[in-house]
């Protein structure tokens, strides 16, 4: 018998591995420019700036449709790329490996493969950063991510507030339009300029679109009352004295608590010692220590709990003399909630109603269901019977079980901690319902007005098709708001299903940028699924070479309260990965903006997109 010619194992797999490599690369950059020739129309309607992005989006998708797992582990096992990284250069990623593969098996380069495309490797990353710095400005020195903060109301009264974000490293301004009126935005615009001149910093301006939020009404309130306690340990002795606030201009300080709106009088004879003496609505006296004093407002102590109401006469006394005396004006009725546990039924009304918390006898049987309102008369028309519904971040989740002309009822499923609070102006989203909304409302047009003439990017709320974002490319134009950059915010499941569609048609007007909007996605899409899809997002945005805003709930207990969880630290490093990301607003917000300046400084040495970034480590010195 004629002996075999013998090969080892390493060489024939090694062979077939290769041959098989070869095989489904060309495959792949075979589907790339057939999908490019299918979509040609639609790729040549975006602007000639981003013509040669819009081409690499479309190759990455084409790319995308397949399972290339064994394909990477193949590419691994022969020491190339494993096309992981190639979002940015998907062409010259696929040249590049394919001609490598050639000449492991010693076969001649094909022709098409010798030619460079037109988005190299260099090129990919060069145009990212470049239309990162023209909508969002130049990348700070410390770190590459920039960083957006929400601006609170009071910033329009205060300009410290301004000051202290831009000398701290903010760079985009973020207003949002649901909030406040263009009489207090022009008043923040000019305290940021005036900022920006006294510390020779420069910072964008963006506008968030309020859009056709659905959100709860108003529920019915409570008395007009304020209520104060101090702090007390274990043993009922006070370690903490409550801080009240009198003042003659409560708007400046709405984001304290215990602010007491008075008449004024005795603003002007206040010092610090005096004392403020008054009767609360128990009939229990009180005495307060004037701790600070200012033009506007008298800040002071109390040890006592304390009930006061509107028209309660106060008295400044200095030692045992009478000084001045003052009333108390108009306090704000109590803020009201619902209370929801599983299984409770709650009704959604259409009209201008005012929420009411259930109704019960005396053996705690149902008279009445709770009832709040809509903010969205079109929402009636589209539920159905069986559909989700969550309120408040997802915090209170529910099942439409029957649906009526001007009003539904909703079945209480699921509630976090058991039972909660539903309040007034809180998030509602229907996963399940497809609403006929458009994008843009009367207000928002009327807000662009405003917008052209002091923003430099406007972010467009509730996108869900690409006609959204044509009608706000016309509405700009007729604004004269050409020269402003988009900010797309994906937050439901229809953005994110046509999300290369939305980003190909507003690459005809560039600049823009992507914000994840990750609250809202969180609960449109499922918990489970946020990783995964904010990935997906940041990848299909580095393919079209568009920066991506990282936002919602970033350091959010480090701002509201001053200390991040460990779960936030770790998902504001992950923000690195992105262009900006986007810190809220709250009363430790100076905090956790030098906080997160200061981790995106650190990762940058770490990670660059996808890639780790390998960098000496100190603890490698054994």
């Amino acid at each position: 018998m004629k002996p075999q010619q013998r090969y080892t194992s390493a060489e024939l797999s090694r062979s077939i591995t290769i041959e098989r490599a070869i095989r489904s690369v060309t495959e792949l950059r075979q589907t790339a420019i057939s999908l490019e020739e299918e979509l040609a129309d639609l790729l040549q309607k975006t602007s000639p700036a981003c013509r040669e992005s819009a081409y690499n989006l479309v190759h990455y998708l084409a790319i995308r449709r397949h399972d290339l797992r064994e394909l990477q582990r193949e590419l691994i096992r022969l020491g190339l790329s494993s096309l992981g990284r190639m979002e940015a250069h998907v062409m010259a990623s696929l040249d590049a490996v394919l001609g490598t593969l050639y000449r492991l098996d010693q076969r001649p380069i094909p022709t098409e493969l010798e030619q460079e495309a037109p988005i190299t490797f260099e090129v990919g990353s060069a145009l990212l950063a470049e239309n990162a710095v023209a909508i969002l400005g130049p990348r700070p020195k410390q770190h590459n991510t920039r960083v957006m903060v929400t601006i609170p109301s009071e910033a329009a009264h205060d300009p410290k507030i301004i000051y202290n974000l831009l000398a701290l490293g903010m760079n985009v301004m973020r207003i949002n339009c649901a909030h406040d009126h263009p009489e207090a935005w022009e008043k923040m615009i000019l305290n940021l300029r005036a900022a920006e001149r006294q510390l020779g910093k420069s910072c964008r301006i963006s506008f968030d679109l309020a859009g056709p939020k659905l959100r709860t009404e108003q529920i019915e309130p409570g008395p007009e009352l304020i209520k104060w306690k101090p702090t007390r340990n274990v043993l009922g002795q006070v370690i903490k004295p409550e801080k009240i606030y009198f003042t003659s201009q409560p708007h400046t300080l709405q984001y304290k608590n215990n602010v007491i709106p008075i008449q004024g009088h005795l603003l002007e004879l206040a010092k610090v010692g005096d004392q403020i003496r008054l009767t609360d609505t128990r009939g229990s006296r009180r005495f307060l220590n004037v701790t600070e004093v200012n033009k506007t407002t008298c800040i002071c102590e109390s040890d006592k709990t304390t009930y006061l109401v509107s028209n309660t006469k106060l008295s400044l006394y200095r030692g045992k003399k009478l000084i001045a005396k003052d009333t108390v004006t108009q306090i704000s009725p109590q803020p009201q909630a619902i209370t929801l546990a599983e299984g409770d039924s709650l009704l959604i009304i259409q009209g201008e109603i005012l929420g009411k918390s259930a109704v019960l006898d005396e053996q705690g049987n149902l008279i009445q269901p709770a009832c709040i309102g809509c903010s969205l008369p079109e929402v009636f028309r589209d539920v159905k019977i069986g559909e989700r519904i969550f309120f408040d971040d997802g915090k209170i989740a529910g099942i439409i079980r029957e649906v009526f002309e001007n009003q539904f009822r909703v079945e209480i499923t699921s509630v976090v901690n058991g039972k909660n609070k539903l309040k007034s102006e809180k998030g509602i989203n229907l996963p399940d319902t497809t609403l006929n909304l458009p994008a843009l409302t009367e207000k928002d047009i009327q807000d662009l007005e405003f917008i052209a003439q002091f923003g430099d990017m406007v972010a467009l709320s509730f996108v869900q098709q690409p006609e959204d974002i044509e009608q706000l490319i016309t509405e700009l134009k007729r604004a004269g708001g050409e020269h402003l950059g988009i900010i797309l915010k994906i937050e439901n499941q229809q953005a994110f299903d046509q999300l290369p569609r939305l980003l190909l048609t507003a690459m005809q007007h560039p600049p823009l940028a992507v914000m994840v909007a990750r609250g809202d996605l969180g609960v449109e899409l499922g918990f489970e699924r946020l990783s995964e899809v904010q990935e997906e997002i940041l990848w299909l945005c580095e393919a079209a070479h568009i920066p991506v805003i990282w936002a919602t709930q970033v350091l959010e207990s480090m701002a509201k309260g001053g200390m991040p969880s460990r779960a936030e630290v770790t998902d504001a490093a992950m923000g690195s990965r992105a262009e900006c990301v986007m810190l809220n607003k709250g009363a430790y917000i100076d905090k956790a903006l030098q906080f997160l300046c200061d981790v995106l400084g650190r990762m940058q040495a770490h990670q660059d997109k996808k890639t780790s970034m390998l960098r000496k480590l100190s603890i490698s010195d054994l």
